[in-house]
């Protein structure tokens, strides 16, 4: 018999200012030559965004339920740097560069071990549901000023 393992968490953790979301990759992330296909890496670095929100105490439903908003990708620049294959264990780890008025800055630096596989910096808004930004709620804003990197302090 299985042991119960309901009290395992599913979600990333904060190593200071850096939050780590682990993963695995599985066969339905990989193309026909065996590697992560690229737009993968986007949803990794997806579920790794809205784990370092949750845990950070931003609750994202709670706004989009009472009809006040939902984060959209404003802008993304990313590069890859190496493969992940079947059965990788990854890790996403996530930093808060900047904080405005609607928009947040993150950075994120996907790994496998020490290698560096893709980077991105993904700019994302809080928009109303007409599509038109919006100031996140202050409570929020008090969160991300104090995770903004600051570099290896």
């Amino acid at each position: 018999m299985m042991p119960d393992r309901s009290d395992i968490p599913l979600e990333g953790y904060f190593d200071g200012r850096e939050h780590r979301f682990a993963l695995r990759v599985y066969f339905e992330d990989t193309d026909l030559s065996g590697v992560v296909y690229h737009a993968n890496y986007l949803r990794y670095m997806e579920r790794a965004r809205s784990d370092m929100l949750r845990v950070a105490g931003i609750d994202q439903r709670a706004v989009f339920e009472a009809g006040e908003g939902a984060y959209a990708v404003a802008a993304l620049a990313i590069r890859y740097a190496a493969p992940a294959r079947l059965d990788d264990s990854l890790v996403v780890v996530s930093r808060v560069l900047a904080v405005r008025a609607a928009s947040v800055v993150i950075h994120q630096t996907v790994r496998r071990g020490a290698v560096v596989l893709a980077t991105a910096e993904v700019t994302v808004a809080l928009v109303a549901a007409s599509g038109r930004a919006r100031r996140q709620p202050r409570a929020w804003l008090d969160i991300y000023e104090r995770l903004i990197w600051q570099g290896d302090a």
